[in-house]
């Protein structure tokens, strides 16, 4: 079978790549042509289109590459009719992706779309147009199912696929001591500063952090860098402070950290999978801020909190992200005997639970080939 997906960001990216391996295992005829990152390409060559080239965020970013981003949209209908495929994977990127499932709905491709739309927390009218061009929704978080169901539609839930990517990786982990001694770090307990992937909320977030990170002199600081970043960049912003840059190996360093500053989305969901206190950490375009308070319906900006339907990771927003309020979340959370710490260890055992057994991507690629043939 002949399958076009298109992630355009870097969780879809991790999502994507599993979901590739899977299919390649269940389908001896599978032939891919993607959109992605580096992990996808590991497991299908090169990708049409970078992720790099696509993640823009927030509402000013958008309409600042307006241009490019419907320039995108219609090369890739162009490449969809030239390749012909059996069936259509979209993995989030719904502002780009829904775009395209209305288009292959046209011409008779079967869309499945991978990771829902956060049509619950806004824009709860693209329900609509996602029954009527998506043939098959598949979904990741536990409470998305019912919701689709107050508009009578039918999804499949799959489980968390992070689940999957973080048993898997910790099966063939580094040991902490290689850990400390491929990046030559001392054996202090070690502060995860995760700004993020894109520039633009880099620049926002890390100076704070590193502010705020002063205050832990008996910690080995650490900044997750991400792929698509020059070292140089975290090293500016550091501007001399003791830290160091973990390039491109994000896993690692929550399989071995103590204690971290995230900033909101996938990578909350992760660090508390990995069992790792936090503080999540958020600060964006003023007028993208104050537009999304306007229109976003849900009481949590982390998927932690969102999932468990109460606050067990403090976020940090706009203005109240400082180093002082930072600091005055994190510090109890250093001391392994803190009821706060234990309290929010508890709460992610519970989480993970919640999220299934850790085969989202085997029962995803398993749906898809039966959902073709149907």
């Amino acid at each position: 079978m002949k399958y076009y997906i298109i992630a355009g960001e870097a969780s879809g990216d991790l999502h994507g790549s599993n979901l590739l391996q899977a299919l390649k295992s269940k389908d001896s005829l599978a032939e891919f042509r993607f959109w992605g990152g580096d992990r996808m390409q590991e497991i299908a060559g090169k990708p049409v289109k970078h992720i790099r080239d696509l993640a823009f965020m927030g509402f000013v970013e958008v309409v600042a590459n307006l241009r490019t981003i419907l320039n995108n949209i219609s090369f890739c209908k162009n490449d969809i009719l030239s390749y012909q495929p059996d069936a259509i994977i979209l993995v989030d990127y719904p502002g780009f992706n829904l775009r395209i499932a209305e288009f292959a709905k046209k011409h008779g491709i079967r869309v499945h779309y991978y990771v829902s739309p956060q049509i619950w927390a806004w824009k709860q009218n693209r329900i609509h147009k996602i029954k009527r061009v998506v043939d098959h929704m598949y979904c990741i978080l536990p409470f998305e199912k019912a919701f689709y169901q107050r508009f009578d539609m039918e999804v499949h839930y799959v489980g968390h696929p992070l689940v999957d990517a973080i048993q898997k990786f910790k099966a063939t982990a580094i040991s902490e001591a290689a850990f400390r001694e491929n990046f030559h770090l001392s054996n202090r307990p070690i502060l995860a500063l995760l700004p993020g992937s894109r520039l633009q909320e880099i620049k926002a977030k890390l100076p704070i952090m590193l502010t705020a990170s002063q205050a832990f002199k008996d910690m080995e600081i650490l900044i997750a860098g991400a792929p698509n970043i020059p070292e140089k960049l975290y090293l500016d912003l550091a501007n001399g402070l003791p830290i160091k840059v973990i390039p491109n190996r994000t896993y690692d360093l929550l399989n071995h950290a103590h204690l971290g500053m995230v900033t909101s989305g996938t990578a909350t969901l992760e660090t508390a999978l990995f069992k790792v206190p936090q503080v999540v950490c958020y600060k964006g375009n003023p007028i993208s801020i104050a537009i999304a308070r306007r229109l976003i319906k849900v009481k949590y900006i982390s998927l932690v909190n969102l999932i468990m339907d109460k606050e067990i990771v403090k976020e940090l927003i706009q203005g109240d992200l400082t180093p002082a309020k930072i600091n005055a979340e994190l510090l109890p959370l250093h001391d392994s005997t803190n009821p706060k710490r234990i309290e929010m260890l508890h709460a992610y055992d519970q989480l993970e639970q919640m999220l299934g057994d850790g085969k989202a991507s085997d029962e995803i690629a398993s749906l898809i080939i039966k959902n073709q043939k149907g």
